[in-house]
């Protein structure tokens, strides 16, 4: 750790170079990266410097001086040999700590900016899409400071230095010298830039479609399986990975053209200025020692220049994945917060009164449009209501996932709307559709919920959930590793789990949005009535197309046509069961 700590980053606030702002937000990062770039160009000077003085240090030697006259040269040779090596190493291992820093920032502030979005906003996004912005495209920060800034900085400092050591010993020899630097330096790698611009982003577009389709091939197998899809879509999989390795092999050729034009500079810069040198010489203008001094110092100086064509078309990748990053980051999110939000209260328990809500989506039909419901503090509120009814609408209203155009949410008799998310969802949390099961152990899954929760407490969640008997009964109990959103779980643990993770960030209310989903009718009803009985006393939303299990409610509500209406017994009852009745069929 150093004695310093970092400046807060700067928003990365709408511009019109996606590049220059993320190197604004590098800015705060100088201090680490700015020794980085001393000690790469302190190396690239102490190679050339070492060549240039080995040659005057031979040259002279030959002329049989007395020592004391070549004894500095000596040590400056041992010194710039040890020197380069060590330059190297600072070089290497201040310029990959600043560069991980700065990195490791960056992506935190690209994963703040796209809490806000989730879940309303990142539809617009497929899901490998948005997984290759926030790795793929934040790592290009990484390579614009490793590979073109500090690769650039160098060049330039070893340029500058080697014209005007070579116009101090001989004007025209520096003036060639520059020109030819200059060429090689600026004019080929901006070339190489304006010609892999428009590949890079076609290749940085492919390759965002490629990873969308291999999570599409490993999630949705199973569905592409069941439409017999799963050949077109291992075709067009296909067709995409052409599609980048011609863009690469065309890149690829243009570097390598770019690159083999600096060997030909340095030639023709070695021998123009050799020339030159010889002439002078002949003249008695020019020492002996500096002639070898000019020849090998217009070979050395264009090795900092080598990696600049490569630089150009890591600059191409660069401005690419900036582009993409600038478009996530300019999303705006479904729901802002007001300029001084309110504080909703925490006692327990609170109440929620919704008063002729409308919500609307995209500018479609209002989803909800005079909803009314009111939660009653310490009651368990069960609302039914057909698959595309609203009743996710209404969890992510309450939740501050969607703006409401109309009507009163109001918590504890505070507004919603005049809150902050983050602390509407500490208020008002639970178990939504999407929640999600990582590969990773029980007891880290339920940490999730409250990373602070202690054993006495993760044993209380889920023996409230009735999933405590079966994390028992496995051999690693809590350290047993889960699949993948649950792979080797039945739909009933998953949906327990799931449970216990609500009951345990114990909000002051808590919504459970389709906890049954995918389950079958005995195990659905089982799961709801266990929801209600470990829910007793807390203020709860439990939203459900089932009709079964539904007895311990305290209040059951229908939501039809963006409307809310307390549920009559023909809402309660199961159709299937109504139907069974009605033709004589066994029940289940």
């Amino acid at each position: 750790m150093t004695g310093h700590a970092e400046a807060p980053a700067p928003a990365l606030d709408r511009g019109p170079r996606p590049t220059v702002r993320l190197l604004r937000h590098l800015l705060p990062y100088w201090r680490r990266l700015l020794p980085a770039a001393l000690a790469s160009a302190g190396s690239e000077l102490a190679a050339a410097a070492l060549m240039a003085t080995a040659a005057w240090l031979i040259t002279r030697a030959a002329q049989q001086p007395p020592l004391a006259s070549v004894s500095l040269a000596i040590v400056a040779v041992r010194a710039l040999a040890l020197g380069r090596g060590a330059l190297r190493y600072g070089d290497r291992l201040l310029g990959h700590d600043g560069v991980l820093r700065a990195v490791a920032g960056f992506r935190t502030r690209v994963y703040e900016a796209l809490v806000p979005l989730a879940p309303a906003g990142t539809p617009a996004f497929r899901s490998g899409d948005l997984l290759t912005r926030l790795v793929d495209d934040v790592d290009a920060a990484q390579d614009l400071l490793l590979r073109v800034l500090i690769p650039a900085a160098a060049a330039c400092v070893v340029a500058a230095t080697a014209t005007g050591t070579a116009a101090v010993l001989l004007p025209r020899a520096g003036i060639l010298l520059g020109l030819l630097l200059a060429v090689a330096g600026f004019l080929v790698p901006t070339l190489v830039l304006v010609l892999s611009r428009r590949a890079g982003r076609a290749e940085k577009t492919a390759r965002a479609e490629l990873a969308a389709l291999t999570v599409d091939l490993t999630q949705g197998a199973a569905d592409l399986d069941a439409y017999g899809a799963r050949c077109r879509a291992h075709e067009r999989a296909g067709r995409t990975a052409d599609r980048i390795a011609a863009l690469e092999r065309r890149r690829a050729l243009t570097t390598s053209l770019a690159s083999a034009v600096v060997p030909l500079l340095q030639g023709g810069a070695t021998v123009g200025v050799t020339l030159l040198a010889l002439r002078a010489h002949a003249a008695g203008a020019l020492p002996a020692v500096h002639l070898t001094v000019l020849a090998v110092l217009a070979l050395v100086s264009f090795e900092a220049l080598a990696p600049l064509p490569a630089a150009a078309r890591r600059l191409a990748d660069v401005r690419a994945s900036a582009r993409r990053l600038a478009d996530l980051l300019d999303t705006a999110p479904p729901v802002t917060d007001p300029p001084i939000p309110a504080p909703l209260p925490t006692d327990e328990p609170l109440g929620v009164d919704i008063t002729d809500l409308r919500v609307r989506h995209a500018g479609g039909p209002p989803a909800l449009d005079g909803a009314s419901l009111r939660l009653p503090p310490g009651r368990r509120t069960v609302l039914l209501g057909a698959t595309g009814s609203g009743k996710s609408t209404l969890i992510a209203a309450l939740m501050r996932f969607v703006p409401y155009e109309a009507g009163s949410i109001r918590v504890g008799g505070r507004e919603l709307r005049e809150t902050a998310g983050a602390d509407a969802r500490r208020v008002i949390t639970g178990m939504t559709q999407d929640a999600h099961v990582f590969h990773a152990t029980i007891r880290a899954n339920l940490l999730l919920a409250r990373p602070d929760a202690t054993d006495a407490e993760l044993r209380e969640a889920a023996r409230r959930a009735r999933l405590l008997d079966w994390i028992e009964s496995l051999p690693d109990r809590w350290d047993t590793l889960l699949g993948g959103d649950g792979a080797t779980m039945s739909g009933g643990e998953r949906g327990r789990l799931l449970l216990a993770r609500a009951l345990l960030a114990d909000p002051p209310v808590l919504v459970l949005d389709e906890p049954t989903e995918g389950l079958d009718p005995d195990t659905a009803a089982a799961v709801l009535a266990d929801i209600l009985d470990a829910t007793r006393g807390r203020t709860t939303l439990l939203v459900t197309h089932e009709r079964s299990g539904l007895t311990a409610a305290d209040q059951i509500l229908t939501l039809d046509r963006g409307r809310i209406r307390p549920a009559t017994q023909d809402d309660i009852d199961d159709p299937q069961d109504r139907l069974r009745q009605h033709t004589g069929a066994p029940g289940h």
